[in-house]
């Protein structure tokens, strides 16, 4: 089981109203299409990402492009996304989709820029969009994931750190679910080691951990 697959899971239609819809999808897209009072099934920046995984069933595409959405959003979120977290991306995604490593680079390329120039807007809208479309589950495993690959250059930001929270919100996670998550990678929050670093120091600059 490739760590993306065990992570995020597959696509998944959670009830007889999207199964239908589903199978009667005038967009011609395969997907789960909501109800005609709702927002439309796919954003702009979606259709975007999708576009880079034509070669998968247009449900799987769709499942995969909100992911990697998500997981630029975070990662992008002190504006400055690492090549270890890009590789992060790339690496989880070739594992996942069985496409291959260029075009695993032009996907993550295309959520990284969708989220540069679109995060404002679409941040919301992506994020929502993958908890439509995916169960409990493969929502709290791709908040594990966006953990991780916050995590993958040594530290998560600040700014990284919030927005986790506000992904965590969008996708309906619970307090126990953020909470545990947030225990896991406590050593890895910038804030966390700056304040151990300060406690390691006595007020004479000295190292106490030296003796």
């Amino acid at each position: 089981m490739s760590i993306f697959r065990h992570l995020l899971g597959g696509a998944a239609v959670t009830d007889q109203h999207d199964v239908a819809a589903q199978a009667n999808d005038p967009s011609g897209a395969g997907g789960v299409m909501p109800p005609a009072s709702g927002p439309t099934p796919d954003t702009a920046t979606v259709r975007r990402i999708v576009a880079q995984l034509e070669e998968l069933p247009p449900e799987r595409a769709r499942y995969l492009a909100a992911a990697s959405y998500v997981l630029a959003r975070v990662t992008n979120a002190d504006l400055a996304v690492s090549p270890e977290e890009t590789a992060f991306m790339e690496r989880t995604l070739v594992e996942e989709s069985g496409i291959g490593e260029a075009e695993a680079v032009l996907v993550v390329e295309a959520a990284k820029q969708q989220a540069r120039l679109f995060g404002s807007t679409e941040d919301y809208l992506v994020t929502r969009e993958f908890k439509r479309i995916s169960d409990s589950d493969q929502r709290l495993r791709l908040l594990r994931a966006c953990f991780l690959a916050a995590a993958s250059d040594g530290s998560i930001s600040s700014a990284e750190s919030a927005t986790l929270d506000q992904v965590a919100s969008e996708l309906d996670i619970d307090a126990p679910g953020l909470s545990a998550l947030r225990t896991e990678f406590a050593d890895r929050f910038s804030v966390v080691r700056a304040i151990r670093a300060v406690r390691a120091v006595d007020p004479a600059g000295t190292d106490q951990t030296t003796g």
